[in-house]
């Protein structure tokens, strides 16, 4: 397999960490003050000897896989003063092999995001906030949590329709019948700022959160 670009040993433990973490700061809106960051099973007995450690903490820096500066993220985190804590858990059945949740925070906004490092640098978020995600970053990505009302995602996928742009993924969770759900929708092309703005406007919508197709 010819693999990214990158620093560090493994595809899987720098690279792919790398880009789970830059998901996730798109996720909350920008590079975090706080991180509590915890590595599940291969991940919890390798981080630091493959550098996953610094991967992460490099990512949530917006350091692309290739930035030399991976190296040395954990000392640049202290200067930018970027606080962070590692925990690890082992045998986790319910997780893949290489799983990270982020707990991310920056000033009172706080986000959870799963991850899933899939191999060759290719990712898998699997969750936001508790609920099933399951996107690559790979492509434009909205993430829209709303009240769980008949005819949700035909109005949105309707919305989206109007742009023209072709949704590659969607997929749909909810807390409970009538309560919050959260779609997660995939797009080959991006749509334009008035369509977010108005989709934000719509009193059903809690939060939308645009990602737009970027090189992680």
């Amino acid at each position: 397999m010819i693999g990214p670009i990158m620093i560090g040993p493994s595809s899987s433990h720098t690279a792919g960490v790398v880009r789970i973490a830059r998901a996730a700061i798109r996720v909350l809106g920008g590079i975090p003050d706080e991180a509590v960051i915890t590595f599940y099973n291969s991940f919890a007995r390798t981080y630091e000897g493959h550098g996953s450690d610094r991967a992460i903490i490099g990512g949530l820096m917006d350091f692309k896989t290739d930035d030399a500066n991976i190296k040395n993220s954990l000392e640049i985190a202290k200067e930018k003063e970027l606080t962070y804590k590692f925990k690890s858990i082992g045998n986790s059945s319910i997780h893949h092999p290489n799983t990270i949740k982020l707990n991310l925070k920056k000033g009172e906004r706080a986000v959870e995001v799963v991850g899933e490092s899939l191999g060759g640098g290719v990712i898998n978020i699997a969750e936001v906030d508790g609920f099933v995600a399951n996107f690559s970053a790979a492509n434009h990505t909205l993430i829209i949590k709303a009240k769980d009302i008949a005819g949700a995602i035909a109005f949105i996928s309707a919305v989206i329709t109007q742009e023209k742009a072709n949704i590659a993924t969607m997929s749909v969770s909810r807390k409970g019948k009538n309560d919050l759900a959260c779609h997660v929708i995939e797009m080959d092309s991006g749509i334009q700022e008035i369509t977010l703005t108005y989709l934000k406007s719509l009193s059903w919508i809690t939060e939308l959160i645009y990602i737009p197709d970027i090189d992680l």
